[in-house]
């Protein structure tokens, strides 16, 4: 059994680019468990928060719930569902898998796997979160689920019939944007280097975004990851939008979170193309998190 291709085939909800990370999310969290006691079961009761901080910081902006992919995950072949009454999931009902004492864990088949080869789970969780969050979250969902990774370099990725990523959009996009932050215009270098600005995909390419300047902002890193957290968005006449769920006291976070707010977005130089209308509107429903606070006004002294 290829365990690598059935993690990359995991069967997910999906409408018109829709995210649905829920399989992921709790694929990773149990292979991170697995490393830390690999004969141990996760009882919902004692898992659902855990669940439920990871559908919120890094699912879907519309609200969700952690029994889904509990249930669901048992389709995939790769997790089994047990509860007092014996073998098998009792749903998908929050209340059932209480009052059950229903208890996941990874299948039987991919257990004695990774005890056979240990080196698979690092690859499965690469592959999760190779085709299901954009590189920026990578590190930091490791530390949300407790998963410490090897490092990648020299790993193969699996063949999946999935597309390439092009290497030339990085600096493509940030020629267009003229080495210049999107949001805040930060265009440090050390000597000829730029330092601390990334291409940043606006529809993320593990949900089909297309390696291209229309598709594309040139970021520092700040602003990368919370354009990605959704923390700050587009709006349709390409301004700046920054949630209301972003919270910042500290005059730092005003200056470089807040006072963004309604700005028009700094480039493309002319003759290159602007965020194209259906990837912006793929970010603002599908990571953009909640409304977005008023413009920002000028302070006189």
């Amino acid at each position: 059994m290829d365990w690598l291709e059935r993690t990359a085939r995991l069967r997910q909800w999906t409408r018109s680019g829709t995210r649905a990370p829920h399989k992921p999310l709790l694929f990773l969290y149990a292979l991170a468990r697995f490393r830390q006691d690999a004969d141990g079961e996760l009882p919902y009761s004692a898992v659902e928060e855990d669940l439920k901080r990871l559908l919120a910081e890094y699912g879907p902006p519309h609200r969700t719930t952690p029994a889904y992919p509990f249930h669901h995950l048992v389709g995939d072949g790769v997790w089994e569902v047990r509860t007092v009454r014996g073998p098998g999931s009792p749903g998908s009902g929050v209340r059932e898998l209480r009052a059950t004492g229903a208890a996941g864990r990874l299948a039987p088949e991919l257990r004695a796997a990774l005890r056979r080869e240990p080196a698979l789970l690092d690859r499965m969780a690469r592959t999760l979160l190779d085709l299901n969050f954009p590189p920026s979250l990578h590190d930091e969902l490791c530390e949300a689920t407790g998963l410490e990774l090897e490092p990648a370099a020299g790993t193969a990725r699996p063949s999946t019939g999935r597309r390439q990523r092009d290497r030339r959009m990085r600096e493509q996009v940030l020629t267009a944007y003229e080495y210049r932050c999107a949001f805040c215009g930060y265009d440090g270098r050390l000597g000829a280097v730029t330092v601390g600005l990334e291409a940043a995909h606006v529809r993320w390419w593990a949900f089909d975004g297309p390696d291209d300047v229309a598709n594309g902002l040139c970021l520092c890193s700040l602003h990368h990851k919370l354009f990605d957290k959704g923390a700050l968005g587009i709006g349709e006449d390409l301004r700046i939008l920054v949630s209301q769920r972003f919270v910042g006291h500290s005059p730092a976070a005003r200056a470089h979170v807040m006072d963004l707010s309604g700005r028009p977005l700094t480039g493309p130089q002319p003759g290159a193309p602007t965020v194209a209308a259906d990837h912006r509107a793929w970010h603002t429903e599908e990571v953009f998190h909640g409304a977005a606070r008023p413009a920002a006004t000028a302070t006189t002294t």
